[in-house]
Order: C-alpha cells, then structure tokens, then sequence
C-alpha cells in the first residue's frame, strides 16, 4: 500500500463535509493535496470518474483500495485488512499472468514442429487449468475475507458495486 495513503484517507474523511459527499470541490474534483500529477500523493477526479480510479486493473478501477476506501466509508483497521486481501490476490493474479504466457509458449511450440507436439499442446492446456483454478481459489478466499472485514451495509455496497460492474474482481 502507498504510504500517502494513510494521510490522503484522513484528509479526505475529516473534509468530506466541506464540498459535499465525496469531497469534490469545484469542477476538477478531487483533492489534490499539493502533489500535482509527479509527486506522489492526492487524489484526482471525483466520483471514479478520474483517470486515476478507473482503467487499467483486475479489478476494474486501477486503485482498487482507495476506490474501496472512498465508496465503504472504511476506518483505518479495515484499510489495513483490505490492504494485505488485496496484495495477496494481486500476487496471485501476477501468477496466473505467468502461467498464461507459459501457455501461450507451449501451445505455440506445439505448432513450430515438422508434426503437431500434442503433448506441448496438452501440457500448455492443463497448465492453463491449473492456474484458472489456483486464482479461483485466489478470489474465493479474498471475499471471504472481505466479507469478515466489512460490516453489513459495507457489505452490501460492495455487492451492489461488483454487480453493477463498477467494481470487477
């Protein structure tokens, strides 16, 4: 976890009724908290309506805990806990990054031959099954953890968030 983001989340918390619900102040949103775009802190854009919340990760939003944090209201404790889920499954989906490119490999040395190497072909597919199973173990456990960690209500606007997409795990 980025350690700026202990300070970023008090910060928010303590102002968020100064501009409203989400503390989006003015037409940029967000806080930038001094940091601009290079240095390292703040957060940009609103509602996740801002590069910075949504795009390019497993999960949908490419801050994941920060997006958590802002829209389950979380202490500090649960940050924390949500913190180590996260990196665990990060680590995970890290590997199964790994094994989809030894399958790839495996299915295009099956290919390279003067004859078709069903067995290159076989080891790349089981070895594309074995690793969809580790990561649905992966994600499996992670709500699981998720759910002891979140009370009720965050519970069910975490529900409401996987469903209606905004979220993705």
């Amino acid at each position: 976890m980025y350690p700026g983001m202990m300070g970023w989340w008090r910060y928010a918390r303590h102002h968020r009724g100064e501009c409203g619900e989400g503390a989006s102040c003015g037409p940029g949103g967000g806080w930038h908290g001094g940091h601009g775009h290079g240095g390292g802190g703040g957060w940009h854009g609103g509602h996740g309506g801002g590069d910075d919340d949504v795009g390019g990760s497993a999960f949908g939003v490419r801050r994941p805990l920060r997006f958590l944090a802002y829209k389950l209201e979380l202490d500090d404790e649960q940050v924390a806990s949500l913190a180590r889920i996260l990196d665990e499954l990060k680590v995970e989906r890290a590997q199964a990054e790994v094994d989809r490119r030894r399958t790839v490999g495996a299915f295009a040395d099956a290919l390279e031959g003067e004859a078709f190497d069903a067995n290159k072909a076989a080891e790349g597919g089981e070895l594309r099954v074995k690793s969809a199973q580790k990561l649905r173990e992966a994600v499996v456990d992670a709500l699981q953890k998720m759910h002891a960690v979140l009370r009720a209500d965050q519970r069910k606007q975490l529900a409401y968030l996987i469903r209606t997409g905004a979220l993705m795990i």
